[in-house]
């Protein structure tokens, strides 16, 4: 397909992005190109507009940036027989190269060579994004553009709370951003007894109650520890999922930690952490686990199921539609905390 469409582009190493018109991507023999419906804001994102060391040390503009999506394929290449002109689809961000030791043993998301869409490569913060076809998932008719887009990011929550058991066990989870949230309903939809949401942000945590929290702290006010404590009888939660990335909120879910529990840890950190790995780790019998990304595919699967089902119900946490051309204002409301998960449409 010929012609220019309008793309945000991180344009330069520094703050923010511009609207540009850019060529509308062509594609090769295994690819697709999408017509793009829905595009969601993710923290990754709001690392790059706002240009921190992690994206100084990452991403090379000038380049279209965003990876959360839903849209309708326009065109397909050659070699492509699975997808079809008209499908529905969003698509798995981790590009692999399918023959480090890690994809030769089913470990896919965490591929050695991993190029994340809209990071490494062209995104899809425009009208059109190319893709490869073996990273395409194909969507249900009925789902709205808006849910679709955001199940990339659910797929990180999912992965987050279901690396383990927690069924019938205490949950908690620290920072209420838009994957924290997610987090909250699916650690409730999976049968937890109890879900704490711990935020500085009493916004998000009123999104945390409506997605199924059974208590939410303000950790600026009250002492997480002491709290997650005494619901527990004293002896601390059975799970954390760490999506702060804050060193004294980490801190503080390795100390509320049951001894043999797990810790689930999703957020980047952009300083180093302190903790005390003789007492609140070794000692304590702690399982540790570093997430990234999602299970290919079986974290889609779920995702998929769990929406559909309406086991899991991600409404309240999309609070603001926009249009493309508006996308300074959605990454300020992200960076202000004053929304859950900002949908742009371009």
């Amino acid at each position: 397909m010929n012609g220019t469409m309008k793309a945000i582009v991180k344009h330069h190493r520094g703050p923010g992005a511009e609207l540009q018109d850019v060529a509308i991507p062509s594609i090769s023999e295994d690819e697709v190109l999408i017509r793009v419906k829905a595009t969601s804001i993710c923290g990754t994102d709001v690392h790059i507009y706002n240009w921190d060391e992690w994206s100084e040390s990452r991403v090379k503009p000038p380049y279209v940036f965003g990876h959360e999506f839903a849209g309708e394929i326009v065109e397909v290449g050659e070699k492509v027989h699975t997808y079809n002109i008209g499908d529905y689809v969003s698509a798995e961000t981790h590009i692999i190269c399918g023959h480090c030791p890690q994809c030769l043993t089913g470990k896919f998301h965490i591929c050695e060579n991993t190029q994340i869409i809209g990071v490494d490569t062209q995104g899809c913060f425009a009208e059109y994004v190319a893709l490869p076809a073996s990273n395409l998932w194909k969507n249900p008719k009925d789902m709205p553009t808006d849910i679709a887009s955001i199940q990339e990011p659910m797929g990180n929550a999912v992965h987050t709370v279901l690396n383990g058991d927690v069924a019938g066990k205490s949950v908690a989870v620290i920072g209420c951003g838009p994957i924290g949230l997610m987090a909250v309903g699916v650690a409730k939809a999976a049968g937890a007894s109890q879900v704490l949401a711990f935020d500085l942000n009493d916004y998000r945590l009123e999104l945390a109650k409506e997605m199924g929290a059974t208590t939410t702290v303000n950790s600026g006010k009250e002492d997480p520890v002491d709290i997650a404590k005494s619901l527990t009888d004293g002896h601390g939660v059975d799970v954390v999922c760490e999506m702060s990335g804050h060193p004294v909120a980490m801190d503080q879910g390795f100390k509320m930690i049951t001894n043999g529990g797990r810790v689930s840890i999703l957020s980047l950190p952009t300083k180093r952490v302190s903790l005390d790995v003789t007492n609140d780790i070794v000692f304590k019998g702690v399982e540790v686990q570093g997430i990234t990304g999602r299970k290919m595919y079986e974290t889609w699967q779920q995702v998929s199921r769990l929406l559909q089902s309406k086991q899991v119900d991600v409404k309240p946490m999309i609070t603001h539609h926009l249009k493309l051309e508006e996308f300074a204002q959605g990454f300020e409301l992200m960076n202000e905390g004053k929304c859950g998960k900002v949908v742009l449409h371009p």
